[in-house]
């Protein structure tokens, strides 16, 4: 099961379309210039077009899988964390950290965005504020007081 904001699941859908009504379309002609180029063994127009169509293939099948397989999450306020909500911690070492709890397809580190099953998601999975839980990183134990849950 995947967890997707409503906004993921439209790009994901989007992307989806794309490849299948306008990247085939455009690798079928690459696929066919190639062709004409003549002999298929020592082509590397061809050779090039035909792994350019498996990666599309492969992408289609992959955001095809995971559309079926997931499920919409709102962004929502809740008394223990859980996907969908901002957690906003504190270590020791540094100040207060925000951070949204999402699925795995749209975690982004860089915008704040973790994954559930990231070491630190899936610590803070199901606790409250004011609870303290330790991660275990490359460096050591780091611990957080998680502050406030939105």
């Amino acid at each position: 099961m995947q967890y997707l904001s409503q906004e993921k699941f439209d790009e994901l859908r989007d992307e989806l379309n794309y490849l299948k009504t306008v990247e085939r379309k455009k690798n079928a002609e690459s696929l066919e210039y190639a062709k004409s180029l003549g002999d298929l063994s020592e082509n590397a127009e061809y050779h090039e077009a035909r792994e350019h169509q498996a990666d599309v293939e492969d992408r289609i099948i992959e955001i095809d899988s995971i559309l079926k397989n997931s499920k919409i999450v709102e962004s929502h306020h809740s008394n223990q964390v859980e996907v969908g909500v901002t957690v906003i911690t504190k270590r020791a070492d540094r100040g207060d950290e925000e951070f949204m709890i999402v699925g795995a397809e749209e975690a982004d580190m860089s915008i704040g965005k973790i994954s559930y099953q990231s070491p630190l998601g899936s610590a803070l999975l199901g606790h409250k504020k004011g609870d303290v839980i330790s991660v275990s990183t490359p460096k050591g134990e780091i611990s957080y007081t998680i502050v406030d849950i939105k």
